[in-house]
């Protein structure tokens, strides 16, 4: 059942030291910035990170960096060129990076939510990326063996929650945060309002509340522009 909680910092109190979490968002589109702000002064170390890229500037995933918190982050774009904070962790061996490509991150994601025990595909394939993994050959076109990605936490952000946490997004701010709520331990969102039950039309739920175990209210969520 869906727990709603006051602020950030009581929805992130659970996560511990070795936690694997999904972070939302690409770029600045559907980041969970109070959510990452409060996990950071919940003061969780050793964390590996599953995310679309490593951060941006000096703010939200990118201080979490900073700060030496992260030990892997699994990723598709590590550096952007204001990514200098991961940047900087990498040249000196200080945080691991797994490269997954992006459309391998997403479905990657998904085959967890959706009990999916593996998948080939054809990503990858003769590079680097590719390497000690199980390849076959199928109908002429070669793949690549790729595993499901789970996580103890997600942190995500939506539009809406009604009282029993089906969700709604705003546009291109719904990006991976569906897919992993569903591949999570315990998924928690942020939301800029909540509704009663029943208020939300059932075929515009794009997250049933199945998957939502914990949601806060942020009142100061800003939801101006496309995907903000």
């Amino acid at each position: 059942m869906t727990q709603f909680v006051n602020t950030a910092a009581e929805a992130v109190s659970h996560i511990s030291d070795g936690s694997t979490i999904m972070i939302g968002g690409f770029g600045v589109a559907g980041q969970p910035v109070e959510l990452i702000d409060a996990l950071i002064d919940n003061g969780a170390t050793g964390l590996t990170v599953v995310n679309n890229n490593a951060g941006n500037g000096d703010v939200g995933l990118a201080r979490l960096i900073e700060l030496g918190r992260v030990k892997k982050i699994i990723c598709s774009f590590p550096r952007q060129t204001d990514s200098w904070h991961f940047d900087e962790k990498y040249r000196s061996g200080d945080i691991e990076l797994e490269v997954v490509p992006q459309g391998n991150l997403a479905e990657r994601i998904r085959a967890a939510g959706a009990g999916i025990g593996a998948f080939f595909t054809p990503t990858g394939y003769g590079t680097e990326l590719a390497e000690g993994k199980e390849t076959r050959e199928i109908d002429g076109v070669h793949y690549v063996l790729e595993y499901p990605l789970r996580a103890d936490f997600a942190l995500t952000k939506a539009e809406e929650s009604d009282g029993v946490g089906n969700l709604t997004y705003r546009k291109t701010a719904r990006n991976f945060g569906p897919i992993m709520a569903a591949a999570s331990n315990h998924s928690i969102v942020q939301v800029a309002r909540t509704v009663e039950p029943g208020s939300i039309d059932p075929e515009a739920v794009v997250t049933p509340g199945i998957y939502v175990d914990t949601v806060v209210k942020i009142a100061d969520v800003t939801t101006k522009g496309a995907g903000s």
